[in-house]
């Protein structure tokens, strides 16, 4: 089940709302919650819950233990143990079969290939679970000495499939003491509706014509075809990850949640760091505070560091060649912007340094998106025109999706942020709030009802970090 389907619209969401509602006990309320999201998860892969069940029972039992075991070595046996099972799973189903048929045909080895269904949002609860019993660790949070609590601390089915990465020590006081206010469910109701629009108006129609331009044969495309088709993937890949995370924020804050944002307008960004201080931010932060600075940081063999948390970074997203590639080369312009070009973009005008960002950014999605190396290879020879400049068929596709471009390209800069600074403003006055409260009426309403019609009319509905 996703967000944008109407299953969850029109029917899950809705029960979940009223059933949690009718009771003002946080307890119940919090197994209402619990319910709701082992529902959610189940309904596409029902076998996989128990793994997800099994994962948090083992850090659940280990951090009971570091608790106990404090001041002794003992705790770092556990902390071993949790985090060797939690990531064991991951390695199993997401990178063995990648792995095996690596060796296989490099070596000519005869490694049986397991074939296993990646489970849905495994990498985004694996790391959730590891932030709890890590952070137990370091003594940076309180142990947990209720299972169905740190149950519904990973399994939360707002950020459970597709994030943001919510750590522990973001909601654990919530779990046990939260404001549930009208303003903050409004709010929430609010900031869904605008994620809805942007994955089902903008990140879908951007997602068809990336698919009807670079999805298949690419021996004839041309240099116009190549470019809007990756300049699609651009538009898409943001609007609908930024998408998810809207609506995972917002119904978090339905609930009376405070999720961590995800997401600071990347594209506007002036350098390849300053877009990863934007893009993803609960990823980069999460491999920054439990990979890079425990390795040592900046103190120590940093250039190393930097190069296995792009490692682990490209790996994360996929088990696939193309992703090793992608964090290759995100951590080939890191090192050139911290040893050459830092000084250098800070002084360029703001033109200069936003296009060089772009340019690398567009160009790095190429990678991300190609799988296969061969396509990869056809690719750029397309935009090296090896296939000329346009041909008919690409042109009036263009034509046609052309708008959806426009309005991504508008969107993923902060034109409305303006509009929420005057809506601030306007608050302060009894009239100017019933004026802003027919507003929002008028918004949620219009953005459920474009939704729904694109949603009934459409079949391509893909979220593309559903599996990661």
């Amino acid at each position: 089940m996703v967000f944008s389907s109407l299953t969850f619209l029109y029917v899950f969401l809705p029960l979940c709302i009223f059933f949690y509602f009718i009771t003002k006990s946080i307890t119940v309320r919090n197994i209402v919650l619990l319910i709701f999201s082992l529902v959610f998860y189940a309904w596409g892969e029902p076998k996989y819950i128990f793994l997800m069940i099994f994962t948090v029972l083992v850090d659940y039992v280990c951090g009971r233990l570091i608790f106990k075991y404090k001041y002794s070595p003992l705790s770092k046996v556990y902390l071993a143990v949790s985090c060797i099972v939690t990531l064991s799973s991951l390695a199993l189903f997401k990178y063995f079969d990648f792995f095996a048929f690596s060796l296989n045909s490099a070596f000519g080895w005869r490694i049986n290939i397991l074939g296993f269904a990646l489970p849905i949002g495994i990498s985004f609860y694996t790391f959730q679970a590891l932030t709890y019993v890590i952070d137990v660790y370091r003594e940076k949070v309180e142990v947990q000495f209720s299972f169905y609590k740190l149950l519904l601390y990973v399994s939360m089915f707002p950020q459970l499939i597709a994030g943001p990465i919510v750590r522990y020590s973001d909601v654990d006081r919530q779990l046990n003491e939260r404001k549930t206010t009208l303003e903050g469910a409004a709010s929430g109701i609010l900031r869904f509706c605008v994620g809805l629009l942007k994955k089902t108006i903008i990140a879908n129609y951007a997602g068809e014509l990336c698919s009807k331009l670079i999805g298949g044969d690419l021996s004839s495309l041309s240099f116009l075809g190549a470019f809007f088709g990756i300049l699609a993937f651009t538009v898409q890949i943001y609007f609908d990850f930024s998408a998810y995370s809207d609506m995972a924020i917002g119904l978090g804050k339905i609930f009376g949640f405070d999720f961590p944002e995800n997401f600071r307008y990347p594209y506007i960004a002036r350098s390849i760091n300053d877009f990863w201080r934007r893009w993803h931010i609960t990823l980069s932060s999460f491999f920054r505070d439990y990979v890079y600075i425990p390795l040592g940081g900046n103190r120590k063999n940093w250039a190393f560091n930097m190069l296995l948390v792009w490692l682990l970074t490209g790996m994360w997203h996929g088990a696939s060649w193309n992703y090793l590639l992608w964090g290759l080369y995100y951590f080939f312009f890191l090192m050139l912007e911290k040893l050459y070009l830092k000084k250098p973009l800070e002084k360029a005008p703001a033109v200069i340094s936003h296009a060089y960002s772009l340019i690398v950014i567009i160009i790095g999605w190429a990678f991300f998106y190609f799988e296969d190396m061969a396509k990869l290879r056809e690719f750029f020879r397309a935009l090296a025109f090896n296939n000329g400049f346009v041909n008919l068929t690409e042109k009036t596709i263009i034509i046609n999706y052309l708008a959806v471009i426009i309005l991504g390209i508008i969107f993923s800069m902060p034109v409305i942020q303006p509009f929420k600074n005057v809506a601030r403003n306007l608050l302060g006055s009894k009239s100017h709030r019933a004026m802003l409260s027919t507003a929002y009426v008028l918004i949620v309403g219009c953005s459920m009802i474009i939704s729904t019609a694109a949603l009934v009319g459409d079949s391509y509905n893909p979220f593309l970090y559903f599996r990661f």
